[in-house]
């Protein structure tokens, strides 16, 4: 099984406050779209976290549906994976990322807590091969450009919580939109419509 990485970044949850001053964007986010967010970014909810000056992350609630088996058919351990790869982001699209509890060995990241996420292709292939299934496997992932997460905050495309564990590894994110959004005490939208985020269209992988 092959997967097309090269440097890749990672992604984290926050839940609390629903603006982020400068000093918040230094720790791991959890990313809610606003209700009159336009364009690909629309109702999604995402974690980010600090990469240098950059920051990178991955969307939590856009399961394509395909069962990693039929995206690999050649790599027989594939089928052991219970739940489809989910769309990261637009960025690295057709590269495989573990996001998992616990240490997979090198080369990974800790995101935050007892989060790790690797793209390494021989990490991801022991994963699969010996914890299929304790593990989501992202397609791709979003990155921000220094200075473009904070602007995007500033420009009312996102609601910011705190990190959580649970919500990112979640198993049904069908519904996990709407219920952010009533923890933020933001069920209905706006009566401005905020712009579609300047940044490459998702694709699906």
């Amino acid at each position: 099984m092959k997967h097309a990485i090269g440097a890749f970044a990672a992604c984290v949850l926050v839940f609390g406050a629903c603006l982020a001053r400068a000093n918040d964007l230094g720790k791991p986010l959890l990313l809610v779209a606003t209700p009159t967010l336009k364009g690909p970014y629309r109702g999604t909810v995402l974690i980010a976290v600090p990469l240098g000056d950059k920051h990178f992350g991955f969307i939590l609630n856009r399961s394509t549906g395909t069962p990693l088996a039929k995206a690999f058919p050649e790599h027989a351990p594939s089928a052991k994976v219970v739940d489809p790869i989910y769309f990261g982001g637009p960025e690295m699209a057709h590269g495989i990322f573990a996001l998992r509890r616990g240490d997979p060995g090198k080369p990974s990241m800790r995101l935050f807590g007892d989060l790790f996420i690797t793209g390494n292709a021989r990490v991801v292939d022991a994963i699969i091969e010996q914890t299929p299934n304790d593990a989501r496997y992202f397609a791709g992932f979003v990155g921000w450009l220094p200075d473009e997460l904070a602007k995007e905050i500033a420009s009312g495309y996102w609601y910011v919580g705190d990190a959580d564990e649970a919500l990112v590894l979640r198993r049904d994110t069908g519904a996990l939109w709407h219920e952010l959004l009533e923890r933020f005490g933001k069920p209905g939208a706006p009566d401005r419509e905020a712009p579609a985020i300047p940044r490459a269209p998702l694709q699906q992988a």
